[in-house]
């Protein structure tokens, strides 16, 4: 048996360097899958999915065509957006946020009503979207993403929908719907689900209340189902084109108002990214998220229960960083003053004759030309003047006026030299002007730093 210096040693010859890391999983199956041949014109017909073209072509032909030919009376068209409210609700409340994310706990009636609305989209059964979404969220953006938005808007609205795909999504775990009762009943009974909820229901209860069959077959069930299609893919699509990224830019997710009212709610989809299991899409009380309402409103009914929220400070922190970000972008447009190890060091004597022929003052140690500021100077001319060749260090700094912050800041950008010996102990804070007392700097950036002062 070895020694306990000997096997640690052992155990760090044993990891393997940054150049011999093993793939990882989305590496190692894109290296070893095998894919589908590029679509072209000679095999397209064999690499289509009829059935998804039939639905997501089709329909908007037939529902454009029967509205031109059936009036359309304000009962119908307020059960046709009742019903695609419904029936999205049924997508977001159901598919995505109880099963897709398991954000919230439904009881079983509820679970029910939101297994017939979502069949009533007919997107799929729960178990099938489920799987496909989870695959989204853990490999978002790669080619194991099934609506990978990296591939082109079309591709991630409703391209992956039209054609097989041309590798299998990544593997994900789905075990705990192949559990579910409600999920196997619908998964078992979907064909005859969407018949009822996608056109049958929508076309009766309008012929039976109020004799409009054609009408609720044509606005209640064809155009609301083309409706609740696109909303749906917005979700793919828009969602990670359109916005702003307040938590995350490492992937495409993007939230803004536009995509929420076309989703009822889902438009908020980098928080939604970096939180998923959050069942919140918007955190804010102003934001549009219907959805979020829904939910919470079953809540206090009883059908509901144990909504998850992830922890506000974890929130916070992934606001703040993206708010750092953007600060230092901002900052590196800026100009700097030239580090004190950029300036040429000047003793004192050379100060002294250097300044009969230029501007210069001293003030915190450091030199300053100030030569195209004299008339500018708010003060006067002279408060300068009387200082050149002087150390002004006590006078700046509030002997004769407390200087704004704008001041030090514009001061610090006439740097000229560095005078030797440095400046007098305990007046240190006076060498960073405001603007650099906060400076934003990235990670490596510090261990860089860090690292040259251990050096010295």
């Amino acid at each position: 048996m070895g020694t306990p210096s000997s096997t640690v040693d052992a155990a760090v010859a044993s990891v393997p360097s940054d150049h011999n890391l093993p793939d990882n999983y989305v590496q190692h199956t894109l290296r070893t899958q095998e894919v589908r041949p590029p679509i072209t014109l000679d095999n397209l017909f064999k690499e289509i999915k009829l059935i998804n073209c039939i639905f997501i072509i089709l329909l908007p032909v037939i529902g454009l065509v029967g509205a031109c030919y059936t009036p359309l009376s304000w009962k119908t068209g307020l059960f046709a957006v009742l019903y695609y409210y419904l029936t999205g609700l049924g997508i977001t409340a159901g598919y995505h946020r109880l099963w897709a994310h398991r954000s919230y706990n439904a009881t079983l009636p509820l679970q029910y009503v939101l297994c017939f609305l979502g069949a009533g989209a007919v997107q799929g059964s729960i178990k099938w979207w489920s799987r496909g979404h989870r695959a989204h969220h853990r490999y978002t953006d790669t080619e194991l993403d099934p609506y990978n938005a990296h591939k082109g808007f079309f591709w991630s609205h409703v391209g992956w929908i039209l054609v097989k795909p041309r590798r299998r999504p990544g593997v994900t775990d789905v075990s705990d719907l192949g559990r579910d009762p409600v999920v196997r009943f619908q998964h078992d009974w979907f064909l005859p689900l969407i018949l009822l909820m996608g056109f049958i229901v929508p076309t009766v209860i309008p012929w039976l209340c109020w004799g409009d069959a054609q009408g609720g077959y044509v606005y209640a069930a064809v155009i609301r189902l083309c409706f609740v299609h696109h909303s749906t893919f917005c979700v793919n699509s828009l969602a990670h084109w359109l916005g702003e990224t307040p938590f995350d830019d490492k992937h495409t997710p993007r939230d803004h108002v536009i995509t929420a009212l076309v989703t009822i709610g889902e438009g908020y989809h980098n928080f939604h990214h970096q939180f998923p299991m959050d069942y919140r899409n918007a955190i804010k009380w102003y934001q549009y998220d219907p959805t979020k309402w829904f939910i919470w409103g079953m809540q206090k009914l009883g059908l509901a229960s144990h909504l998850k929220t992830f922890p506000e400070n974890e929130v916070r922190k992934g606001q703040l960083t993206m708010e750092l970000k953007k600060l230092h972008r901002t900052q590196e447009t800026l100009d700097w003053p030239t580090d004190s190890n950029g300036l040429p060091v000047i003793s004192w004597d050379s100060f002294q004759e250097q300044s009969k022929k230029r501007a210069l003052i001293l003030i915190s140690g450091f030199i300053h030309d100030v030569g195209t500021f004299i008339k500018e100077h708010p003060g006067g001319a002279h408060f300068i003047t009387k200082y050149v060749g002087k150390d002004a260090t006590t006078a700046f700094f509030g002997g004769v006026y407390d200087h704004s912050n704008a001041a030090h800041n514009l001061l610090a950008m006439k740097r000229v030299g560095v005078l030797l010996g440095g400046m007098a102990h305990g007046t240190d804070e006076k060498v960073v002007p405001p603007s650099q007392r906060l400076k934003i700097a990235r990670c490596e950036e510090l261990s860089s730093y860090c690292h040259s002062d251990d050096e010295e």
